[in-house]
C-alpha cells in the first residue's frame, strides 16, 4: 500500500519541477508559461496522459519503482534578456527545485526523530526517505545530456557556441537515443552511481534513510 503515499508525493514532485522551470523563464523574460496558465502549482494544467497517470500506474502494476512527469511548460528562448544565460538558468531550474525538495524531505526526517513511538512516525519516516529518493532520481534522469532532458540545454548553455551548434545536431534523434539507454539498460549507470553517492552522503550526515 505504499503507492498510497508515493504516488501523491512523485506527482508534487514532478509538478514542482514544471513550476520551477515555468518561474525561471518568468523571472528571464518570458511570460509564456503564465499567460499558458502554467505558471501554477495546481496540478490539474501540468497533467501528461502518459508521464503522470499511465507511466505510474503501469510501474504500480508492474511492481516497479514509481517514476513519472509532468507535461512540459510552454517556454520561448527569443525572450530572454539573455540567451546563453538565461537558457542555463531555466533549464537548471527543474533539477535544482527537486534537490531543494531533497533538502527539505532530509531537514524533516532529522525532525521526525521526535517524533516517537507511533506507527505514524514510521510511516512518516518511509514517505519522507521516498521524497528523498525519487527527486533525487527525477534531478539526475533529468540532467542526462540527452534532448530533450534539462542536462541537454544546460550542456548547450555551458558549451562554447560552435561546440554547442555542433551538440545539438543530436536534437532530432535525442528520443531515439534516450529509448535506446532505457532498452540496453545502460540509462542505470547515469543514475544510479550518483544516487547512491548522495544516499551514502546524506546517511554519512546523519540521515537516517529507511
Amino acid at each position: 500500500m505504499e503507492w498510497i503515499y508515493q504516488a501523491p508525493i512523485l506527482f508534487f514532485s514532478v509538478v514542482f519541477h514544471e513550476f520551477a522551470h515555468g518561474y525561471a523563464a518568468h523571472l528571464s523574460g518570458d511570460d509564456t508559461a503564465y499567460h499558458s496558465g502554467r505558471l501554477t502549482l495546481n496540478p490539474l494544467p501540468h497533467i501528461d496522459f502518459f508521464g503522470t497517470i499511465l507511466l505510474p500506474v503501469i510501474c504500480y502494476a508492474a511492481n516497479l519503482p514509481l517514476f513519472g512527469w509532468a507535461k512540459p511548460v510552454p517556454v520561448n528562448p527569443l525572450r530572454f534578456y539573455n540567451f546563453r544565460r538565461d537558457m542555463l538558468k531555466v533549464a537548471a531550474s527543474g533539477p535544482a527545485s527537486n534537490l531543494l525538495l531533497v533538502l527539505i524531505a532530509a531537514g524533516l526526517i532529522s525532525l521526525s526523530r521526535f517524533v516517537v513511538g507511533s506507527s505514524f512516525s514510521l510511516l512518516l519516516a518511509k514517505a519522507l526517505t521516498f521524497a528523498v529518493t525519487v527527486n533525487l532520481v527525477l534531478a539526475f534522469f533529468n540532467l542526462i545530456p540527452v534532448a530533450p532532458l534539462d542536462g541537454s540545454k544546460v550542456l548547450g548553455a555551458l558549451l562554447p557556441r560552435n561546440l554547442a551548434i555542433s551538440y545539438e545536431k543530436h536534437t532530432p534523434y535525442g528520443m531515439w537515443i534516450l529509448l535506446g539507454l532505457m532498452a540496453t539498460g545502460l540509462i542505470k549507470y547515469l543514475i544510479v552511481p550518483p544516487l547512491m553517492v548522495s544516499l551514502y552522503l546524506l546517511a554519512k550526515a546523519g540521515l537516517p534513510l529507511l
